[in-house]
């Protein structure tokens, strides 16, 4: 139990005031928040990267973070996963629409080029959950520069 700062009587934790004197007590600073990362592995980090369309959130909080900024590994998937989300949003945002003014036809490239990037974002989730660093053709080269960079 607290006591107060002038008089000495004891005051409830949450008294602004004293009740004997009056006098306003001094608010007690709130705990430092605990770092969310703190407990999690290199392996979940990595593995958070390659979560299907979400995946980017996760890589950018992991590349601002302090915990894991000397961990190439998982510098290396957060880039890696990033680069796989933008590869996602070109064929979702710009050879959609370009194919669907094709005449019926057409064959559904954008179609295959989701199903393949969704595939690889699969394949990286395994690859991850083992540890492994398994770089993608171009974007591999490109994430390993950049987690290399500081």
């Amino acid at each position: 139990m607290p006591y107060c700062s002038q008089c000495g009587t004891e005051v409830g934790t949450t008294d602004v005031y004293c009740a004997k004197c009056g006098t306003r007590q001094p608010v007690a600073a709130p705990p430092p928040a605990a770092d969310p990362l703190a407990t999690m592995t290199p392996r979940t980090a990595s593995i958070l990267c390659y979560i299907p369309v979400v995946g980017w959130i996760a890589a950018i909080i992991l590349l601002a973070a302090d915990r894991f900024r000397q961990n190439l590994q998982v510098r290396f998937h957060a880039f890696q996963g990033l680069y796989l989300f933008v590869a996602w949003l070109m064929v979702n945002q710009v050879l959609r629409p370009m194919f669907r003014h094709l005449p019926d036809g057409g064959f559904p490239l954008d179609r295959l080029l989701e199903a393949v990037i969704m595939f690889t974002w699969i394949f990286m989730l395994v690859k991850a959950s083992q540890e492994q660093e398994y770089p993608l053709p171009i974007i591999g080269d490109l994430a390993r520069k950049s987690a290399a960079e500081h």
